[in-house]
């Protein structure tokens, strides 16, 4: 009898302590579907600057076109780059010299570009960071 009454026991703790732990896991995944919730089309715009459009010179003699839309992850950090467009400029410019046409051709060359423009002007941002980089406007020649 004594046996059956420490089995029962042990059945109804363990039987709470898994209901318990499936509670905290479904918990910290709702908080996490929070956390990575888009951000509003008003939030983007809102914290992103244009870099307007920027002429210079490729590795290889050719020319590039480029503007550029930069999402920020806060007001703050917008702000910062605004008062920082000279060194944004400078990037971007300072980037394009060290590649070629073909460097920049199809979704991957783009890509690589706003990635590596992403890290570079990530660095001089002290309230905040770039989220993502994107070409609004774009001629090689």
């Amino acid at each position: 009898m004594k046996n059956k009454m420490v089995a029962t026991s042990i059945t109804i703790i363990l039987g709470i302590l898994l209901v318990g732990a499936i509670a905290i896991i479904i918990i910290n995944k709702m908080d996490t579907k929070k956390e990575t919730a888009e951000p509003t089309i008003e939030e983007v715009v809102e914290n992103s600057l244009d870099v307007p459009e920027i002429t210079t010179n490729l590795k290889d003699n050719h020319f590039i076109k480029i503007a550029l839309k930069i999402e920020t992850n806060n007001k703050k950090a917008k702000e910062e780059l605004e008062k920082r467009d000279f060194q944004v400029k400078d990037s971007v410019i300072e980037e394009l010299s060290e590649v070629s046409s073909d460097d920049l051709k199809g979704r991957k060359g783009k890509e690589n570009l706003t990635n590596t423009l992403k890290t570079k002007i990530d660095h001089y941002l002290q309230n905040g960071n770039v989220v993502k980089i994107y070409i609004t406007s774009y001629v090689i020649q």
